[in-house]
């Protein structure tokens, strides 16, 4: 059962940690970095000098002009050349910084996603088992732009913002103090204001953040089981349960925007008020003597207005960058998840004979062998050969919820162990315990003699050939989803992999054949027809143990009889672990296990726990049935 993950409250640690994450990505583009800071000071001083420069073209020039009527303009024009080029210098300083934080947020955001995703490839199923796909995938969209936001806006706004604050606030102690210290209350005023509600947001954000992502894992559910909702028709329950998510997705994102969009409104009106407050009180210094020129006024009216904005800019800004820290704490969260470990050193070559030994070889010569490095130094190689043993094993997902208990069983090379039980009994656990999909909490399991936890789980899974009874088949042609059981499988040998699991005859008269495309999980493909491809992939791979959980449940009882002929031969001279609950699939195996709440309750070949008369015998009969 997949849990939601459970949301916590962030605190000014986390933030600062998630923070310094996120620079220590952004260190990677030092060079460009340093290009954008020059560029944005560069900005935020042209745009401080035009203001300043607003005083000497009305004092200099255009009073001296109107009081001598002269018509002699060229100084001014001089003069505005001058403001045009300075603001000129500006823009383009402007237009790079903004150029280069795309560069530089899209290079961080492709990083993070390639981390993301290689680190998932190294995480254990269990995650898999205990998240919600759709959040998972929230990650890499919703998440994942609100850092591109974040980095391309909201920080170099934020940047430019607050050297413009700096610049601004010396230029207006220049022009005059007492104007300055006004300017000065009336943003301390906005600063409470902006903490005020930046603060009722910023605990919201994290909840819509969450939301959002639970929305997504049950979008995804619901296209992903359309079949089952008409089929049963249960459009109105699907509706209901997203409405829930939804509604709860609303209140978490109305209550973060609530405040979050007032917040700029409140800022231009309490800058507009500023501005009034500057114009009045300068008015009143001019009248009195405090000489206090027109000039003097329109320019600390213009640096007033350029010290209010970038604040109010940076209080808008907050809000991004809380609802980014959400988002980034979500991805490092699952890039902090432990890895799937692996103490593993046993690995699996290829070999061949020289006289009667062993050697590796890089050759492919279809003969395997563990090659197991001792602590004297010394390596010794075991003939892959399919021995699988299993002595008093324990195992739990969760502690205190046993699944198995004190499991014994042996499968030598060749024999084919069928497990058969209701559902729930543990059929599947074992097979996810050969290939340590989870690893047993107690007792041993040898693998030709070798405890499987010496030995490096790729090479372990490598060996073993699995078809499930859920098929994934992924985006490409039916060749490639066959050959992605063994990568480097010629077309002669994907091709008589599909005979052997009697896929062949189909897949020719599929509009294009072998190279065919498939989409959507192949949707355009039977379930049976995609089953005899999971077979085939099984099949390229030709490992010396197999894997059949439910191989031939999708399949009717004509192609079940074509497929029994293609598994018997593939089959043939290895181990073979079966579960099924056609129980005449597993008549001709070596060894039958009859489980139940955990346990082997019996275990023999079909004739002699038919003569038993017990649990078998009941199933196999009809007297009741698996479930």
């Amino acid at each position: 059962m997949k849990q939601p993950n459970k949301a916590r409250r962030r605190g000014p640690a986390d933030s600062r940690g998630t923070l310094k994450r996120l620079l220590g990505y952004l260190l990677q583009y030092k060079l460009r970095f340093a290009v954008v800071l020059v560029c944005i000071l560069i900005s935020a001083c042209t745009t401080v000098a035009g203001s300043l420069f607003l005083k000497t073209l009305i004092d200099d020039y255009i009073t001296p002009l109107l009081a001598s009527g002269s018509t002699d303009f060229s100084g001014l024009l001089r003069a505005l050349t001058g403001m045009a080029c300075l603001y000129l210098v500006g823009i383009l300083s402007a237009w790079s910084f903004n150029r280069l934080m795309v560069d530089i947020s899209q290079g961080v955001l492709k990083t993070v996603r390639d981390q993301m995703f290689s680190h998932m490839q190294t995480l254990p199923i269990q995650y898999f088992d205990t998240h919600h796909h759709g959040d998972v995938m929230s990650l890499y969209t919703n998440d994942v732009d609100t850092l591109r936001q974040m980095i391309s806006q909201s920080l170099p706004q934020m940047f430019s913002s607050l050297v413009s604050v700096i610049a601004v606030f010396f230029a207006m102690l220049f022009t005059n103090v007492p104007l300055t210290a006004l300017v000065i209350l009336c943003v301390f005023c906005m600063l409470n204001v902006t903490k005020y509600v930046a603060g009722k947001s910023g605990q919201h954000f994290v909840a819509q953040q969450r939301d959002l992502g639970a929305l997504n894992g049950y979008i995804e559910e619901m296209i992903g089981g359309q079949k089952v909702i008409k089929v049963f028709c249960h459009e109105d329950q699907a509706k209901t349960g997203f409405d829930t998510l939804n509604e709860r997705l609303f209140h978490s994102a109305d209550q973060a925007n609530k405040y979050a969009n007032i917040l700029m409104p409140i800022m231009m009106n309490l800058g507009n008020l500023q501005y009034v407050l500057v114009a009045m009180v300068g008015g009143v210094l001019a009248l009195s003597g405090w000489g206090v020129t027109l000039g003097t006024i329109a320019s600390f009216l213009q640096l007033s207005k350029g010290f209010s904005q970038p604040v109010g800019q940076i209080s808008q800004q907050l809000n991004a960058v809380i609802m980014a820290l959400a988002g980034a704490e979500r991805i490092f969260a699952l890039l902090d998840e432990s890895e799937e470990q692996d103490g593993g050193y046993v690995t699996l070559v290829n070999v061949k004979y020289q006289g009667e030994e062993l050697v590796e070889t890089t050759e492919r010569t279809n003969l395997w062998a563990w090659k197991h490095p001792h602590k004297d130094g010394t390596i010794t190689y075991t003939r892959l050969m399919g021995d699988v043993r299993f002595a008093e094993v324990d195992f739990a997902y969760e502690e205190g919820k046993p699944i198995l208990h004190d499991v014994s069983l042996f499968a030598k090379p060749g024999q084919k162990v069928a497990f058969v039980g209701a559902t729930g009994a543990g059929k599947t656990t074992i097979t996810n315990l050969i290939n340590r999909f989870y690893d047993i909490a107690d007792g041993k399991i040898r693998y030709d003699g070798i405890n499987i936890n010496k030995i490096k789980k790729s090479d372990l899974r490598r060996s073993l050939g699995i078809v499930l009874q859920d098929t994934n088949l992924f985006t490409g042609t039916v060749r490639e989803n066959i050959r992605y059981g063994r990568l480097d499988a010629t077309d002669e040998e994907v091709e008589a992999a599909a005979v052997l699991a009697n896929a062949d005859d189909f897949i020719r008269r599929l509009p294009n054949g072998y190279d065919t495309m498939l989409t959507s999980n192949g949707a355009n493909l039977s379930q049976g027809q995609r089953q005899l491809l999971a077979i085939a992939r099984a099949a390229v791979a030709d490992p010396p143990v197999m894997i059949l959980d439910e191989a031939t449940s999708s399949i009717d009882t004509r192609t079940e009889a074509l497929v029994q002929q293609g598994m018997d031969s593939l089959m043939c001279g290895r181990t073979v672990f079966v579960i099924a609950h056609r129980l005449s699939t597993v008549r001709n195996s070596n060894a039958i296990m009859v489980l139940d709440h955990g346990r082997i309750i019996e275990r023999g070949e079909h004739d002699d726990l038919i003569q038993q008369h017990g649990t078998y015998y009941q199933l196999y009969t009809g007297a009741f049935e698996l479930e």
